[in-house]
């Protein structure tokens, strides 16, 4: 069924108030863009700063928390502390039976990180020191997909926001987050126990991200708010760079401009923030990827694998506040991740339409059609392509120098290059036949053009000048090559000088781990 599929919808039974996610706020003219709508997930971000913004911290202190334990139990003192968190971490039976079907079930691993609003265990101090009030609800605002390819080459997190209008197996079409509060009131019985609750909630949750993405969830894991706020400060504090200064008195952030380590309540309150960004929701979204990479930076660095007593804090406080499913071997886990690092760790949101009002008038964010979402996860897990056998490349031909004609141009910018040039080529035995300003004098390569069927020639000359260019064009006179001295010419006989790579900044839906370019 279409993301756009109305249709017949079944009938579902209202849910409480304290377990009903769905209710948003009307939509406003915000948007993402200041230009109107709302961004990604938005309607979750309009009440009071203390009840409704701590879920935007949900995404850092999932991932955070996972990739604690996974990291810390690639090492020996590691493999200890990975009985200690498997023996101390939550579990619940998250997997369903059925309705999990898809690409996977391979040696790759696809993995749905949830993010529980819960603050059941957190004192009145510590609530205040979140900034935030008691809660009770079953929020699960934050999901993630991560995908590990079977060689751990890389990790993919692909976010989806909460209000995302999906079908939710035997309820209809919905926002996302409603799954697991129809799982948790319904699915499990008049009976059941809070814990039969939630891995009922858990197993709708993953039928409907399984019938969504067309891919198998091979395990889960969720992790509740007080595990975030230690996490950060365990670690000493984790590095941002903000573009410009923030004050918000709603989440209780602030931080001045400029690169800076932050932990606890300002950590916290700096994945919240919804009040006073340039792009809302965006900004909201880049800063949890900044934070997530910051921690993953900070967990690789020696002060966290050199420092035994702080890794042995990491995993308890990593156990405590992480529930998986049955089957997830964490140290299992750790050695298929062992070979990622900040680079190949990389964020993405699932591809959507735009913001829109369901039939009841609350927003929803439209995404794209069932076909494309397929195509994205399935490219998203397919294996690599396989590298090519290195080929043998035959020598290009050359022949004696006194053989090659060269007319020298100077575009360097550089007075008399061309002459010293000609002078150097000469005393090489090379036949110089005019020099020259080339057409301009901002070239920064030097190049090497030659007509076609003088290849050899072109060669010839090219085994002088290492790293220049060589390419066939229409300029030269047959039998003669032309020789464009650019800024990056050092002389006859020595090589060019290699430019600079271009820094590239990542997209929006594209960012890595190792990214440290200043956000709003």
């Amino acid at each position: 069924m279409s993301t756009f599929d109305r249709g017949n919808e079944p009938q579902r039974p209202p849910l409480p108030a304290r377990l009903d996610p769905r209710l948003g706020t009307p939509r406003t003219s915000r948007s993402r863009d200041g230009r109107g709508g709302q961004g990604p997930g938005r309607g979750s971000g309009q009440g009071s700063g203390r009840s409704g913004g701590t879920r935007i911290a949900i995404t850092a202190r999932a991932v955070a928390g996972l990739v604690t334990v996974c990291i810390l139990a690639a090492s020996g003192w590691g493999w200890y502390l990975g009985r200690v968190a498997d023996a101390s971490v939550n579990r619940t039976d998250a997997i369903p039976t059925e309705g999990n079907d898809g690409i996977g079930g391979g040696e790759a691993m696809n993995l749905l990180l949830v993010g529980n609003d819960s603050r059941a265990s957190a004192t009145p101090d510590q609530l205040d020191d979140l900034n935030t009030t008691a809660h009770e609800g079953v929020n699960t605002d934050t999901m993630i997909l991560v995908h590990v390819p079977a060689d751990g080459s890389k990790a993919s997190f692909v976010s989806f926001p909460r209000d995302s209008y999906v079908e939710i197996p035997g309820y209809g079409m919905d926002k996302l987050n409603a799954a697991y509060a129809y799982g948790y009131q319904n699915e499990a019985g008049d009976e059941a126990t809070d814990a039969e609750r939630q891995a009922s909630g858990a197993q709708l949750l993953i039928r409907t991200i399984s019938s969504l993405t067309g891919l198998q969830i091979d395990h889960y894991a969720e992790v509740d708010l007080l595990g975030f706020f230690n996490l950060s400060s365990v670690v000493g504090g984790v590095e941002v760079n903000l573009c410009e200064p923030v004050q918000d008195a709603y989440s209780g952030v602030n931080l001045p401009a400029g690169v800076q380590t932050i932990e606890g309540e300002q950590a916290l309150a700096f994945v919240r923030q919804r009040h006073g960004l340039p792009r809302g929701d965006f900004d909201r979204i880049i800063r949890q990827q900044v934070f997530i990479g910051g921690m993953i930076r900070k967990l690789l660095s020696d002060n966290v694998l050199f420092d035994l007593g702080k890794q042995r804090q990491l995993v308890e406080a990593a156990a405590n506040s992480l529930t998986v499913d049955r089957s997830l071997d964490l140290l299992g886990l750790a050695g298929q991740m062992q070979a990622v690092t900040a680079g190949t760790v990389d964020f993405q949101t699932i591809p959507y339409i735009g913001d829109d009002e369901d039939d009841q008038g609350r927003y929803i964010l439209r995404l794209e059609d069932e076909d494309t979402l397929h195509e994205f996860f399935a490219n998203l897990s397919a294996d690599p392509e396989p590298q090519p056998e290195p080929t043998e490349t035959a020598a290009p031909e050359t022949v004696a120098p006194a053989e090659v004609s060269v007319a020298v141009y100077n575009g360097s910018g550089i007075s008399g290059l061309a002459a010293s040039a000609a002078a150097a080529l000469e005393a090489q035995g090379f036949v110089v036949t005019s020099t020259g300003n080339a057409d301009n004098h901002e070239y920064t390569a030097t190049e090497i053009r030659y007509a076609a069927g003088d290849q050899a020639l072109a060669a010839t000359l090219a085994a002088t000048i290492p790293g220049a260019t060589t390419a066939e064009a229409e300029e030269p006179t047959p039998g003669t090559v032309d020789l464009v001295l650019g800024s990056n010419f050092n002389g006859v006989g020595q090589a060019v000088t290699t430019p600079e790579p271009t820094e590239t900044v990542e997209g929006e839906d594209a960012r890595t781990a190792a990214d440290t370019t200043c956000i709003n």
